[in-house]
């Protein structure tokens, strides 16, 4: 936007020019009314689906603090039991949007996990953050890390139960390479169950599993009572992982682009907000500590938001690569590689029998153009790039380039 258009649109100059519609604008100023994320959303009222987990905070807050009036819109979260229910409201409507797992909704598009239908990535809600936890048992025979895990498989042969939360989601994804770069092949060579992530704690407690990979509080939780340790987390997997994104219908962008718009705004205002002090973050976690969102302790939630980590073997250690929902905007954008590399594990692990068009599909799910919209309108700054570039924990570099070689590059894989 010039100058000239800067200093000639106030806010009121803007809405007007909306309110008055397309005709008759000056091409400039209609350009620069669309920019400024005032064109009246469609739906004044959405619902957004969510998991009780802790990165679903942005799409609270938005609600909770009222920065989606801000945007004309009204966000209602609700709250969904599984992430199967997630994905069935969202392809029958019954959601407008999702807090939702990346790899759910590559999955549905391309009909792994779930009737096919076309679905769209606006923004990601948050890096880092999720777990890989080991039943106090197995760290009790040495089993506190990959490598502990690895030996005593190997030692005490009988089989040996892990618990991701959706078979195409990020959970899955973050156990099975984890597994793998320890030698241990996650498809033959251990039984992987589907467990909802508020679930995970309950069922390690009666003996239903030996490990799972979930998002925060429920790692934490089980070290809480006693009956968990963290032999991972998955920044140490991959560091500024995408995790959760906002996800919804591609027949939802086209019907609604500025419903779509102005939510994504309001989230990433939202996510702003928490990251912006300790102050923010501790109200974030007494907000959706509460029964109608997470319901569990505060202090379940508030140490791993910090950096403040244990295992639950007596070591603590401060990481800089927890959770976060903004970073100066450096955590939501969807990157086409970040949707690329899904597809790679999905592959790597059978769930795609064939090489799809890599990034063509990224292309038709992550939405750019519309993120970028939300993005002028709420100040956040854009990466230059659509693609990044990343190292993973066995050294293998990510940056989307060759995506076929590097599906099929791995010794351990289905």
């Amino acid at each position: 936007m010039t100058d000239l258009l800067k200093s000639s649109l106030n806010r009121r100059a803007v809405l007007q020019a909306a309110a008055v519609g397309a005709i008759g604008i000056n091409p400039a100023l209609r350009a620069a009314v669309y920019a400024a994320g005032s064109d009246a959303p469609e739906k004044a009222e959405v619902k957004i689906g969510f998991i009780p987990l802790t990165d679903c905070a942005s799409v609270v807050m938005a609600s909770v603090l009222g920065i989606d009036k801000k945007y004309g819109v009204k966000i209602t979260p609700t709250k969904e039991a599984s992430w199967a229910g997630v994905r069935d409201k969202l392809v029958t409507g019954e959601l407008d949007f999702a807090h939702v797992l990346y790899g759910l909704i590559y999955g549905v598009h391309l009909g792994v996990g779930g009737a096919k239908k076309d679905m769209a990535v606006l923004m990601n809600l948050n890096q880092n953050g999720q777990a890989i936890t080991l039943s106090k048992k197995l760290a009790d025979k040495g089993a506190i890390d990959g490598a502990g895990l690895a030996k005593l498989m190997a030692a005490e042969k009988r089989e040996y139960t892990f618990a991701q939360t959706f078979p195409t989601g990020t959970h899955a994804m973050w156990l099975y390479y984890w597994m793998a770069a320890n030698g241990i092949n996650p498809i033959s060579g251990a039984k992987v169950i589907t467990v909802p992530p508020p679930q995970m704690v309950a069922n390690m407690r009666v003996g239903n599993m030996d490990g799972f990979c979930v998002g925060e509080p429920w790692n934490h939780r089980a070290i809480i009572d006693g009956i968990g340790v963290t032999a991972a987390t998955t920044q140490e997997i991959w560091k500024d992982h995408p995790e959760k994104v906002l996800g919804t219908t591609g027949d939802f962008v086209k019907k609604y682009p500025n419903t779509a718009r102005a939510v994504s705004a309001a989230i990433l205002e939202a996510g702003r907000w928490i990251d912006a002090s300790l102050a923010n973050k501790n109200k974030m976690a007494e907000t959706i500590a509460e029964k109608s969102y997470v319901n569990t302790s505060v202090d379940a939630i508030n140490q791993r938001i910090m950096g403040r980590y244990q295992n639950g073997m007596g070591k603590t250690w401060d990481d800089p690569n927890y959770m976060r929902f903004y970073n100066d905007g450096a955590v939501n954008f969807p990157y086409l590689s970040d949707g690329m590399w899904f597809m790679t594990q999905h592959k790597r692990w059978g769930l795609l029998k064939d090489h799809p068009d890599y990034l063509a599909v990224a292309k038709q799910i992550n939405q750019i153009d519309i993120y970028k919209q939300a993005a002028t309108a709420s100040k956040t700054p854009v990466p230059k790039d659509v693609m990044r570039t990343s190292k993973l924990m066995d050294g293998v570099v990510w940056d989307g380039k060759d995506p076929k070689k590097y599906a099929d590059g791995f010794k351990i894989k289905a």
